[in-house]
C-alpha cells in the first residue's frame, strides 16, 4: 500500500476514533436531548462535524503552511474554552427544565381544534383571572412550532458552533501528528481533510444511535424534564472535571 493511501486510511480511522472523545460525546448528547424527531437528532452530529472540520481545517492549514506550533498556554486556553462551553450547554439545558420543556410556546397560541389543516389567525374566548375575553392566536404548523421553541435552524447553528470550538481545541495535537508523519504540505492538508471527514462520519453515526432512544423517551411527557435535567447535570459535571484536569 502506498504511503499516501496509508496516511489517508490512518487519518480516516483516527477521525472516527476522535469522534468518540468524551467531551465531544457529552456536548453532542446535550444538544441531541432537545430533539424529539430522530432525523433532527441524527443531523446534530453532521452539523457538529461540519463546524469541527471548518475550524480544524482552517487553523490546521495555516499552521502547516507556515510551520507554526500552537503555544502550550494557548492550547490549554482552547481546552478550557471547551470546558466552559460544556458547562454553558448544561446550564442552558437546566434552564429548559426549569421553564418547562413545553413552556416556550404560549398555551393560548395552540388550540385543540383545526381548520382543515390551514394555518389561520383568529380569536377564541379564554378565561383569565375570573373573566372571559378573547385572544387572537394562530393554529401553527410543526415548522412554526419548532421556530417558537427554538429548534430547527437554531439547533443546527448551536451544533456547528460547538463543533467549531472543538475543532480549534483539537488543532494542536492533530497538526503535530501530521507534521511528524507526512513529508509535504499537500499531503498534510489532504490528511486533515480525510481526518475531518472521518470525524464527521463517526459523529453522525454516534448521534444517530443516541437519537433513537432519546426520541422514544421524549414521547413520554413526564420524561422530557428528566431527560433535560440529566443531560444538563452531566454536561456541567463533565465540564468542571475537564477544567480541573487542565489547571
Amino acid at each position: 500500500m502506498s504511503p499516501i493511501l496509508s496516511a489517508g486510511l490512518l487519518g480516516f480511522v483516527l477521525g472516527l476514533q476522535h469522534a468518540t472523545d468524551g467531551d465531544h460525546l457529552v456536548a453532542v448528547a446535550t444538544i441531541v436531548s432537545r430533539e424529539r424527531r430522530f432525523t433532527a437528532g441524527a443531523l446534530v452530529g453532521a452539523f457538529w462535524g461540519l463546524g469541527h472540520m471548518l475550524t480544524l481545517g482552517l487553523a490546521g492549514v495555516i499552521l502547516i503552511a507556515f510551520g507554526l506550533r500552537v503555544p502550550p498556554r494557548l492550547e490549554t486556553g482552547l481546552e478550557l474554552a471547551v470546558a466552559a462551553m460544556l458547562v454553558a450547554l448544561g446550564v442552558l439545558r437546566l434552564r429548559d427544565a426549569a421553564r418547562g420543556v413545553d413552556a416556550v410556546a404560549p398555551e393560548h397560541l395552540v388550540a385543540e381544534h383545526d381548520h382543515d389543516g390551514a394555518e389561520v389567525v383568529h380569536s377564541h374566548p379564554h378565561a383569565h383571572d375570573g373573566g372571559v375575553h378573547g385572544h387572537p392566536h394562530v393554529h401553527p404548523s410543526r415548522r412554526l412550532l419548532d421556530a417558537l421553541r427554538g429548534n430547527g435552524g437554531a439547533v443546527g447553528l448551536r451544533a456547528v458552533l460547538v463543533g467549531c470550538v472543538h475543532g480549534m481545541a483539537g488543532t494542536a495535537a492533530v497538526t503535530l501528528l501530521v507534521l511528524a508523519t507526512l513529508p509535504t504540505t499537500a499531503a498534510a492538508i489532504a490528511y486533515l481533510a480525510v481526518f475531518g471527514l472521518g470525524t464527521l462520519t463517526g459523529m453522525t453515526a454516534l448521534t444517530a444511535v443516541m437519537a433513537y432512544p432519546v426520541t422514544l423517551a421524549l414521547r413520554v411527557r413526564r420524561a422530557r424534564r428528566l431527560v433535560a435535567i440529566a443531560a444538563g447535570c452531566a454536561s456541567i459535571v463533565f465540564g468542571l472535571v475537564y477544567a480541573l484536569r487542565l489547571v
